[in-house]
């Protein structure tokens, strides 16, 4: 299939008027029934799978056939996916929304994964790797001076929220079996009290890094953690300066060298929800695992990044899964998708990948502040197999929603730790569950009792790895990450701002601002909803 460059016209088509659009909405009249006798074949989960990089991708038991795969390619070329998401690595201007004010930014997350191979073609590109490179120079110079110190620091705690909690934990979570020996992270996120209280708790804190992220240097919820850290250093007859460390913006009000051990920076071309590969994660990342697993987790996510951008569809898996989903949130019109990793390891992972796609195509306006008359995002959750089948399972397989699932799974465990039991290994028991899940999903089951029907035709795919390491787990948080982007691409949405989060955050700081004017004995602003609440509230 050739591809060609967009044209101002193309450029901002609606979703609905592409060709495609028509043709898919016609095939989703007479799905694929993956019930029918001999539907779901040996021949069929042979052929409808791709491979790229050490993945595989499994899509027979979705509810597509030639003709929607074919149909979804067409649709894939004349939204031109590959040319954006090309203009996306390169450095084009793409965070934007025509004839609005928007925050007019690059998205170069690609570039922090550049650093050793130095591939990046456009100028933008370029400099943002340069910066990155030379972050990735001083914190390698701040670990040999940690290191150096006799193992003066065996605990870490990453302090930050969103896109500077969810993304690092569910890497350090998914890779803690390559963990340092003597070395221990923690994390706080929350503004609850109970969360900074409980994590502090019994912590040797003179043997313990903090690491304070927020971009701005304003973030609310981070700051007041952060105090709420200093003040227990401070109990324990500590300097704090002397612990914690800055990941923020250069410039901001945390770039401060008088209160900070040392500063790392992030700029405003990486979306919170995209900066797990930067200094965000890069800190704690280098300190639990060491630098040059960090690394290998940048180069898993690098090679996922020119796997995006392969012109071969049954070679670019993100593209795949993306059309692939397109299919099921708008032509089949399910509102919903499970992520569900067998693998313990990716426990928070689902959290994440709900930030991720929620915060990025959660969108109501189109690049030209249209309100789009589509569905967009769909609704992310998920939980590890084999829990999750002891759990929620009932509802997806015989409940009235139909919720497509993306399955993770992989060939080998992590700490090669395991024993036959019952004539098998836990891995193959494991392995088992999930074949079984996609099958049974699909299929269904017919039975003269009403309560033992299983209706099927449940979509559902599964990506098959080797083994969770630092390199495919850098490839998984990319392939994702691309899949999101390709669908808000072809939606024409703007997928890398985050006007949605604002509003909440300045309700709450009209009512800190009352919670604070109270204890004063001043009288604050008014805000009769709020003030409503607060009296209930206080009549406990």
């Amino acid at each position: 299939m050739s591809f060609h460059q967009p044209n101002q016209r193309t450029e901002h088509m609606s979703f609905r008027q592409y060709k495609a659009t028509h043709v898919l909405k016609g095939l989703a009249t007479t799905p694929y029934d993956l019930t029918k006798e001999g539907n779901l074949s040996h021949e069929r989960i042979e052929r409808y799978s791709a491979q790229a990089g050490d993945f595989k991708l499994l899509f027979g038991t979705e509810r597509i056939n030639d003709d929607v795969l074919y149909a979804l390619k067409e649709l894939a070329q004349e939204a031109h996916l590959l040319e954006k998401m090309e203009a996306m690595q390169r450095g084009d201007v793409i965070n934007k929304i025509d004839r609005y004010p928007c925050e007019n930014r690059t998205v170069l997350h690609t570039a922090m994964r550049d650093l050793f191979l130095h591939e990046n073609k456009g100028k933008n590109a370029q400099n943002a790797t340069s910066k990155a490179r030379k972050e990735c120079d001083k914190l390698k110079d701040f670990l040999l001076r940690v290191d150096g110190k006799k193992g003066q620091f065996d605990h870490l705690i990453q302090v930050g929220i969103g896109g500077s909690d969810l993304g690092p934990r569910a890497l350090y979570m998914a890779l803690k079996a390559y963990q340092l020996p003597n070395r221990s992270i923690h994390f706080i996120s929350n503004v609850d009290p109970d969360d900074a209280a409980a994590v502090l708790k019994n912590l040797n804190l003179s043997r313990t890094l903090v690491v304070v992220v927020s971009k701005s240097g304003s973030t609310l919820e981070t700051l007041t953690n952060e105090e709420f850290v200093r003040a227990k250093f401070k109990a324990a007859g500590l300097d704090s300066n002397k612990h914690l460390i800055a990941v923020t913006g250069q410039g901001s009000p945390m770039d401060n060298r008088e209160r900070y051990l040392e500063s790392f920076y992030i700029w405003d071309f990486i979306g919170g929800r995209y900066s797990a590969t930067s200094m965000v994660g890069a800190v704690m990342l280098s300190f639990a695992l060491g630098f040059d697993q960090y690394v290998n987790i940048l180069k898993g996510a690098h090679e996922m990044d020119h796997i995006a951008l392969e012109k071969d569809l049954h070679r670019n898996l993100p593209l795949i899964s993306a059309m692939i989903g397109i299919w099921n949130r708008n032509f089949l019109h399910y509102p919903t998708v499970a992520i569900l990793p067998y693998s313990q390891a990716l426990i928070r992972f689902p959290a994440h990948l709900q930030q991720c796609d929620m915060e990025s195509n959660g969108k109501r306006v189109d690049k030209l502040g249209n309100p789009v008359d589509f569905d967009t995002g769909p609704i992310i959750w998920g939980e590890p197999g084999t829990n999750g089948q002891h759990s929620f399972y009932q509802c997806i397989h015989q409940g009235t929603n139909v919720v497509p699932i993306e399955f993770i799974g992989f060939r080998e465990s992590q700490y090669n730790e395991d024993y036959i039991i019952k004539g098998t290994y836990s891995q193959e028991k494991l392995l088992s569950n999930l074949f079984a899940q996609s099958i049974g999903l699909a299929k269904g089951q017919k039975s003269d009792n009403p309560n033992k029907v299983f209706p099927g035709n449940r979509p559902n795919r599964i990506l098959l790895g080797k083994k969770l390491d630092p390199f495919t787990m850098g490839s998984l948080l990319a392939y994702y990450e691309h899949k999101i982007a390709f669908q808000g691409f072809c939606w024409n949405i703007n997928s890398f701002d985050q006007e949605g989060v604002q509003l909440g955050k300045i309700l709450a700081n009209r009512i800190i601002d009352r919670f604070a004017a109270h204890r004063q004995g001043k009288r604050g602003e008014k805000f009769p909803e709020a003030e409503a609440m607060l009296r209930h509230l206080e009549s406990l």
